[in-house]
């Protein structure tokens, strides 16, 4: 029998997990930025430049960002590392990589981009100055696999960042959830036709482990010295951990 896992509030086969995630992410792709900007209030973007503030990137650095995307957070730490650096976008979804791979040309910015399971990153040991994965971490079926190869790629000293939506501050909490089930799919349908992604959005971040849970699961994948930091209320958090 097929182990089962969540994809949102649905048990689901394990298998079943990643075609439906992919499309999901098959479906929004095109206008992916589009949504984050407007669910946000473009809050997103400063959650990013205090990732890429946090990860301690400099001149001539090595950076992976896994499940990258539209390739936002890649740039940014490309403009950190400069011409000496290297930082590589990874993706599982090819529409996804697509969006990364354009949208990067026209800033003028090549990066090399690999399409890859985020369980099994195509990557030697100790290579990485900064593994990073922007949300992301929450659609993958085994999440302690995935941190473990972060753990893996990165060089002794390295660090890993995981931003991701947390649990909000309490007293937000009912406020948020009204937003999170009602204003997300009617913005999905108007942006995307597509309400159901954005449903599955407001329900995954619900099954998402909470801050202490994910801090938590970082050690237990080999890291230390993780800290985590609550931004816009609990909204998201950034965890770091480092490898040593």
């Amino acid at each position: 029998m097929s182990e089962q896992t969540h994809f949102g509030f649905q048990t689901v086969a394990e298998r079943e997990k990643a075609r439906k995630v992919a499309g999901v992410f098959d479906s929004v792709a095109r206008k992916y930025d589009l949504m984050n900007d407007l669910m946000s209030g473009g809050l997103h973007r400063l959650w990013k430049a205090f990732s890429v503030q946090r990860s301690g990137l400099r001149e001539g650095a090595k950076a992976l960002d896994i499940a990258g995307g539209s390739g936002d957070l890649a740039r940014a730490f490309a403009r950190r590392v400069g011409k000496t650096g290297e930082v590589w976008l990874t993706d599982v979804n090819c529409a996804m990589l697509e969006v990364g791979r354009d949208r990067s040309a026209d800033a003028g910015v090549l990066l090399p981009i690999v399409q890859c399971d985020a369980e099994w990153l195509p990557f030697p040991a100790d290579y990485f100055d900064c593994v990073s994965v922007a949300f992301g971490l929450r659609n993958m079926t085994h999440k302690d696999a995935a941190l473990a190869e972060m753990r893996r790629v990165l060089k002794p000293g390295g660090c890993a960042l995981v931003l991701e939506f947390a649990r909000v501050w309490p007293p937000l909490s009912r406020v948020y959830d009204w937003y999170s089930f009602n204003v997300l799919p009617w913005l999905g349908k108007k942006i995307t036709d597509d309400e159901a992604s954005y449903r599955y959005l407001a329900e995954s971040i619900r099954m998402h482990p909470a801050q202490e849970e994910l801090k938590q699961m970082m050690e237990q994948a080999g890291l230390e010295d993780v800290e985590y930091y609550n931004l816009t209320a609990g909204v998201v958090a950034l965890h770091r951990g480092y490898k040593y």
